[in-house]
């Protein structure tokens, strides 16, 4: 069996690649991120890359784990949106494609490599700011919005592969506030105790990924193994 990680240049994919490596399960680990060289750069904007990086994972063992742990919150010049006043067509195009289109895009070939029976995980990163239902507070249209769309993808994606496989399973995961760049301009309202370092969010994931099951499939789970309504 190997593994897939998507994003692995990241703190929580790197994180979540050396504990897949650290515990052994896996014959190999596959390493992908945009910032990594040669055959391991993987852009989720770019489907060219996406689709090279799965005929490269190919040639191998087939993935029975795929994590897609990207995403984008704010870059040097834009934060996430406070009001309406603040949207702009460019940076909401940004936002949607990394974290809403470029799992899709994964999930399109990568998902083929995958058995079609027996146990098969494909997760991503989303976060609990997506689920609709649970929005009091307004703001953060963008990132909002990619989520709740990141959310509705995986719950199609996992009505689709249960006809491929029964024993799959397709989740979106929400990791809590891990100190990384992209929650770091906002871990000054974390309450004590919730701001978990990569290595123990990693933990916490896998740790959810192995107690669900099959019909746990489609749907949004949080760090500590909750699901969170859509």
């Amino acid at each position: 069996m190997s593994a897939v990680v998507i994003g692995a240049s990241g703190g929580i994919g790197g994180a979540i690649a050396d504990a897949l490596e650290e515990e052994g399960t896996f014959t190999h680990v596959h390493r992908f991120g945009r910032s990594m060289t040669g055959a391991s750069a993987l852009d989720v904007t770019d489907e060219a890359s996406i689709a090279a990086a799965a005929a490269l994972v190919a040639q191998g063992a087939a993935p029975t784990l795929v994590f897609v742990a990207t995403g984008v919150l704010h870059d040097a010049g834009r934060g996430p949106e406070k009001a309406l006043k603040d949207l702009d067509d460019a940076w909401l195009a940004k936002v949607y494609a990394v974290n809403a289109i470029g799992p899709a895009l994964v999930a399109k070939h990568f998902l083929p490599l995958m058995p079609k029976a027996g146990r098969t995980v494909f997760a991503a990163l989303s976060a609990r700011v997506g689920s609709i239902s649970d929005n009091r507070m307004g703001g953060w249209h963008g990132y909002r919005a990619s989520k709740a769309a990141l959310n509705q993808l995986i719950r199609t994606i996992a009505i689709e592969e249960r006809r491929r496989n029964s024993s799959s399973i397709v989740v979106a995961l929400h990791p809590g506030t891990v100190d990384t760049v992209l929650s770091k301009p906002f871990q000054g309202n974390v309450a004590p105790g919730r701001l978990f370092d990569p290595g123990r969010a990693a933990v916490q994931l896998l740790d959810v990924l192995d107690g669900l099951r099959p019909p746990d499939s489609g749907k949004l789970f949080a760090w500590d193994g909750a699901e969170v309504a859509p």
